[in-house]
């Protein structure tokens, strides 16, 4: 089996002398390991393309028995300029690339995850000022692109639009109005003003290059960041610590 696709290097390693191991999140095909045989040093098949963050028209093939894949050839197509010399963020593109992998990346979902890998490598380089929570925002969005998106459009109980407040159930994932939480404790729910309602929503909704950079008042930025991570927590069972994600 023989295939073609676009790809972007999430990361890339050395096993034996010449030969690279990559984790490639592929439009068509999803997040995949595949093998670089010779990759460290062939300049005829991989022209020294492969390198984090590149995208990469890719040619791949399943080995003779199909338990793995070989990356054949590639070719660059894009990847930062100036990005590698900016160390905090390529701190944050590494907590998003690592939150790619954790989560995994099936070929359902594959198109709009490598777009929105793609708008947040270009983000990060050109971007001049960025959203303080941006892993946080980027957990969310990616979620909702594989089918994980809470509900914050409306009261999950009675269906009421948003008020100026509303709690945030988070083992639910799902909004509850002043009526109904009263009726309906909840057992871990996050207050969000109306303004951070429309900031998750929007980041729900758009690419990173599209997400408002002007920071929020304090009390709503730790309103969001318990919100998101809360959800991520529960329900995607991610965790990160030190460096890694974790199942929790």
């Amino acid at each position: 089996m023989e295939w073609a696709d676009h790809a972007l290097v999430l990361r890339v390693g050395h096993f034996r002398e010449a030969d690279l191991w990559l984790k490639l999140l592929c439009r068509r095909h999803g997040l995949l390991t595949l093998f670089a045989f010779g990759g460290s040093r062939s300049r005829r098949r991989f022209c020294g393309c492969l390198d984090v963050f590149n995208t990469l028209q890719c040619r791949v093939k399943a080995s003779g028995r199909g338990n793995f894949l070989n990356l054949e050839e590639a070719v660059l197509l894009n990847g930062p300029q100036t990005l590698r010399d900016n160390w905090q963020r390529m701190g944050l593109a590494a907590n998003c690339l690592r939150f790619v992998e954790a989560l995994g990346v099936s070929d359902d979902g594959a198109s709009e995850a490598f777009a929105l890998v793609e708008d947040l490598r270009r983000t990060l380089e050109e971007a001049p000022h960025l959203p303080s929570l941006l892993p946080l925002f980027f957990r969310l969005r990616l979620a909702g692109a594989l089918g994980f998106a809470p509900n914050l459009d409306k009261c999950g109980s009675c269906g009421a639009s948003p008020s100026a407040s509303m709690l945030f159930v988070v083992d639910e994932g799902q909004l509850r109005c002043p009526a109904c939480r009263s009726a309906q404790p909840a057992r871990y729910g996050v207050e969000l003003s109306a303004s951070s309602l429309e900031l998750l929503r929007r980041v729900q909704r758009e690419l990173p290059s599209a997400w408002e950079s002007e920071e929020p008042p304090p009390a709503e930025r730790r309103a969001c960041a318990r919100a998101i991570d809360g959800f991520v927590q529960y329900h995607l069972g991610l965790s990160w610590e030190n460096g890694y994600f974790r199942r929790v």
